[in-house]
């Protein structure tokens, strides 16, 4: 089941891509802000709790498809872009096995235990 729900993130993920690739700007647009959901983490500085928060915000498909309607509501390609740009970071994390955040732990997800954490409870 693991394989397959990475395949199916892999699948949206390569969605985005045709997405993008739909809109008007140029291809390296997509690597350089695919990243850019990340600095979500910056919350961490502060305390797990508001990592966990700032990390799950820029992580939830929830708001993607929100900014998404906005976006195709409006007509707005800089909007459709940050949705594209969202969902498919969020894929690409999940495939990744990286999920939304407890307010425990960077390590603790909805997917499971990930990183250090991971090796010393297997």
């Amino acid at each position: 089941m693991n394989t397959l729900l990475k395949l199916e993130e892999a699948a949206l993920f390569l969605l985005c891509i045709f997405l993008f690739n739909q809109l008007n700007f140029a291809w390296w647009w997509f690597p350089a802000l695919l990243l850019l959901p990340d600095l979500s983490m910056l919350g961490y500085l502060i305390n797990t709790k508001t990592g966990a928060f700032t990390y799950n915000l820029l992580h939830h498909r929830l708001v993607a498809a929100a900014i998404a309607f906005y976006a195709v509501s409006y007509s707005n390609d800089y909007w459709k872009l940050a949705a594209i740009i969202l969902f498919a970071h969020i894929s690409f994390d999940r495939a990744m096995g990286y999920g939304l955040k407890y307010n425990d732990s960077f390590s603790n997800t909805h997917l499971g235990v990930i990183g250090k954490a991971k090796k010393v409870n297997p």
